[in-house]
This record gives structure tokens, C-alpha cells and sequence, in this order.
């Protein structure tokens, strides 16, 4: 039992409060002689006192071992089958030219969904063969730059985008490489809003008709892209069922329906589609909650049921790639706050919560409001002696669901100025964070194996903040000259 009326079932009372849970802090964390959490063996007052809080601090060493991880796993697994796989990170979940450098340098490939992350890859210096671009709603603009560029493949989402694609690259005299995203109709188990292959929602080309005898979405797709073959080149089939997703089930299923109608497309048209991308969206630790499974398992797995399906076919072996995001930036990153108000609150008759609040929270992590996400946090500047007390750690925001960690027993003794740590931050937070209540973004601090810590994208200031603002003529003397009203200019209300 938890041992609070108000904590969750899966969350205990911890025995030692200091203690670093191996399942969500990973290798890269540790305690010093004076309790002092450490990231890469550098302590967090340091980088919060040298960098600012809030900071998000990432662990290059913790990133580049994660990407490796994955790929020698389905290389391990795939190539006794003699299947080529190649990996392909999913940017969308934090991107920055050094974070693409490093995935680069450890063999994968780089997967952006807009012209903005197409432009930071190539920025980053990665061979235009080696980028993916992805997207509902491409522009002609951000085609046309792929096509420019010279990118390993496009994927195409709609019958609309195909037309659009064919009539570029006509204009560009090139031949546009080609893979059709696909909803294979699995029902993932993860969180509606990130659940990507049912066919009630944007993604993809349906395998199924929407009316007796006709053609299904996909196989029109398949039909559009051999019809403009002198200007689209269909290099397969591409799926993704969703994020942070535990079961292997969905992703069997998937490449099972997948596959499938790689055998129709050969049979129908004597296309033999040479490859299949499976997407990403392999989960990854919050909370004690979470039963992550070993990538080398989930690699397993699939080949032992692409093993049948190979074995069945006549048709030689696709090459198979994969799109992980989450499981390399997630638990390579975290995020350093400092606390401000502390309060209780009294829910009912002898039932309390304690709220703390940090100089962060929605701005510089949405997750818990978007999903109902799970995170955990500790104590980082000392340990405490101190009993645990159930505490909701909150953000400065003007909400009432601007919450940080939901629920965690933390010392009762934290105060103002202490550090929290919550980690499994280096996916979707910085991604998506923004300015509301006009906070400035905090930076991404990088911690590299041999002691060193930088900053590889800044903290945002206010006068950055300022600077787009066309009605300020000097935004640096706008952050520095009074607001106060003058007498004969009364504030708006």
C-alpha cells in the first residue's frame, strides 16, 4: 500500500528518500561524499550555478550509448535473417546540430517532420541521403527544399501530397525517393493523443476501403506513385502505431499487415517495394510505475516473427528501419529547478498535501498537462534525515494544472532554495516548450564524459523575449528602463 490517502497505488513510501531508483536514473547519475546528485560526475549546484535554473542537462555519453544500444540490437537480431535495418532518429523529440551530430557519428540516420528540422539537420553537417522527411501537411516550400537538398526519402501522407511531390520534382528535374505512410489499424496501448495507426485520426493512408469494391487509400497511393514514376521513386512502406508504448504485440501486428501489403503491391503490379520502415514509439521509465522492456527483447521478438512471414514469402527480404526518439533523448536527459514556495494545503479531515513549487513547469514541461504524464524528482543539492511527506511538485505558472511530478514523497524538510532533480526530461519537453507567461526558455547544458559541461543551445533571455515585439523600438533598454506608469498615462486595464 502507499501509505497516503492521496498517493497512487503504484507509489511507496521510499525507505531512503536519497536513493537514486536505477529503473528512471540511469548510469549517468550518482551521490556524492556531501549527497550532491551528479550528472556525469558533475554536480547540479554546479551546473545550476554556472548555467542558471531552470536548466535542462543532458548526458552525452548517456545519448550516444542509448542510440548504439538500438542499433546493434536490431542489427543483431535482423541480420541472420539477411535483413538490412538501418535506424533513424526521431528529431522531433529533441533536436539540436550537437544532439544530430551525435546520433550521426553512432551510425543512424536522421528522421525531421518539418522544414525547420530539416534545417537543423543539414546544419548539423549529416549527409542529405541519411535525412528523412516526414509531415501531414508539408508545403511546397519545405518539399522543395528536401528535393534541393537531395534527401534520402520523403514520406507522403496524402494522395494530395502525391500530386504535389510528382509536380516538384518535375519542376526540379529529379526523381523524388518515395515511402507512403500507412495506418495499419492497430489499436496501440498508450495515450489517445499520441496513438498514430487507428484510422480515426491525421497519419497515414488507410489499409482498409471506405467503400465496398473500391481500392483501399494505400493501394491508391501505391497506384498514384507508379503512375508518376518518372517523378516519384516508391521506395516502400512506412508505419508508426504510436509513443511511449510497453506491449510488442502492436509492433508484431504492424509489420504482419505491413508486410501484407508488400505481397499485394508485388502481385497487383509486380513492384517488389524494397524496403519497410516500423517506426519508433518504444516506451521508456517515469516513474517506478513503468515496466519498460529491453530493446534487445523487443528486437527479438521481431525477428521471430519476421523469421515466418520471410520463410512464407517469395519476395527477397525488405530492408527494415526504425524510428526511436524517446528511448535515446528520454532517460539521457533531465531537468535542474529550484524551489520557491512551499506550502500544505488540507484536502480533508487529516489529510494534507504539500505543494512545492520550482521556477519552471509547463513552459519548460507540457507533458504532464498534455498526457497526464508521470514524472518522479528528488532532492539535488543535499540529503536530508528528514521523514518523507507526499508532495506535488508544481510550476510558477498562472493554472491550476501547471504541475510538474503529480505525486512523490520528498523530505519534509525541503525548503526554498533547495534543488530538485527530475530526470527523463531530454524527450518532448524542451521540444515542446514555449513562453507562456512570457518565462524564457531555460538552455540545454551538455555534460560530456570527460568532466566537461556546456551549453549547447542558450538560455533564452528577456530581451529575447522583447525582440520580436515590433511596437519596442530598443528592446535591451526595454528590459532595463522602468514600467512604472507616469501620472498622465494611467495603466491599461
Amino acid at each position: 500500500m502507499s501509505g497516503h490517502p492521496l498517493a497512487p497505488a503504484w507509489l511507496h513510501e521510499p525507505t531512503d528518500p536519497a536513493a537514486l531508483d536505477p529503473l528512471v536514473f540511469t548510469s549517468q547519475y550518482s551521490r556524492d561524499g556531501s549527497g550532491r546528485v551528479c550528472v556525469d560526475g558533475i554536480p547540479v549546484t554546479e551546473l545550476a550555478a554556472r548555467f542558471g535554473s531552470p536548466s535542462y542537462v543532458l548526458s552525452e555519453r548517456t545519448f550516444r550509448s542509448r542510440a548504439r544500444a538500438f542499433r546493434e540490437a536490431f542489427e543483431r537480431a535482423l541480420h541472420p535473417l539477411g535483413v538490412d535495418v538501418a535506424v533513424y532518429y526521431a528529431s522531433k523529440a529533441l533536436l539540436t546540430t550537437a544532439v544530430v551530430g551525435w546520433a550521426s557519428e553512432e551510425g543512424l540516420n536522421v528522421d525531421t517532420a518539418s522544414g525547420g528540422e530539416l534545417a537543423v539537420a543539414l546544419a548539423a553537417g549529416v549527409d542529405p541521403a541519411r535525412i528523412a522527411l516526414h509531415g501531414n501537411n508539408k508545403s511546397a516550400d519545405e518539399l522543395g527544399l528536401a528535393l534541393r537538398e537531395g534527401v534520402g526519402r520523403i514520406v507522403v501522407d496524402s494522395l494530395a501530397e502525391i500530386e504535389l511531390l510528382a509536380r516538384l520534382a518535375h519542376e526540379h528535374g529529379t526523381r523524388a525517393p518515395v515511402m507512403i505512410r500507412v495506418t495499419p489499424g492497430i489499436h496501440a496501448s498508450t495515450h489517445e493523443f499520441i496513438a498514430t495507426a487507428h484510422e480515426d485520426q491525421k497519419f497515414g493512408l488507410s489499409l482498409n476501403p471506405a467503400r465496398e469494391g473500391e481500392d483501399a487509400p494505400a493501394l491508391a497511393a501505391v497506384a498514384a506513385c507508379l503512375d508518376a514514376s518518372d517523378a516519384l521513386d516508391l521506395r516502400g512502406l512506412h508505419c508508426h502505431i504510436g509513443s511511449q508504448i510497453f506491449a510488442a504485440e502492436g509492433f508484431g501486428q504492424a509489420a504482419e499487415r505491413v508486410l501484407a501489403l508488400r505481397e499485394t503491391v508485388a502481385s497487383r503490379w509486380g513492384a517488389v517495394l524494397p524496403e519497410i520502415d516500423l517506426g519508433g514509439g518504444h516506451g521508456v521509465a517515469y516513474t517506478a510505475a513503468d515496466e519498460p522492456r529491453d530493446v534487445g527483447a523487443i528486437a527479438a521478438d521481431l525477428a521471430a516473427l519476421l523469421a515466418g512471414a520471410l520463410e512464407s514469402s517469395e519476395l527477397p527480404a525488405p530492408h527494415l528501419s526504425f524510428e526511436p526518439g524517446r528511448f535515446i533523448a528520454g532517460p539521457s536527459g533531465c531537468t535542474v529547478y529550484t524551489v520557491g514556495t512551499v506550502k500544505t494545503v488540507t484536502v480533508g479531515p487529516g489529510v494534507e498535501r504539500r505543494y512545492v513549487s520550482v521556477d519552471g513547469g509547463m513552459s519548460d514541461n507540457p507533458r504532464p498537462v498534455l498526457y497526464d504524464a508521470d514524472y518522479t524528482a528528488v532532492l539535488g543539492n543535499r540529503v536530508s534525515e528528514v521523514a518523507p511527506v507526499l508532495t506535488r511538485v508544481v510550476g510558477k505558472h498562472c493554472e491550476s494544472g501547471d504541475v510538474v511530478v503529480k505525486d512523490v514523497y520528498l523530505p519534509g524538510d525541503v525548503a526554498a532554495g533547495d534543488l530538485l532533480v527530475v530526470p527523463v526530461t531530454g524527450a518532448y519537453c524542451w521540444a515542446l516548450s514555449s513562453n507562456y507567461n512570457w518565462l524564457p526558455r531555460p538552455g540545454i547544458v551538455a555534460v560530456g564524459p570527460d568532466g566537461w559541461s556546456r551549453e549547447i543551445v542558450r538560455r533564452e533571455s528577456v530581451t529575447d523575449l522583447l525582440a520580436r515585439d515590433t511596437g519596442i523600438a530598443d528592446p535591451v533598454h526595454a528590459t532595463t528602463a522602468s514600467t512604472r506608469p507616469s501620472a498622465e498615462e494611467p495603466p491599461n486595464r
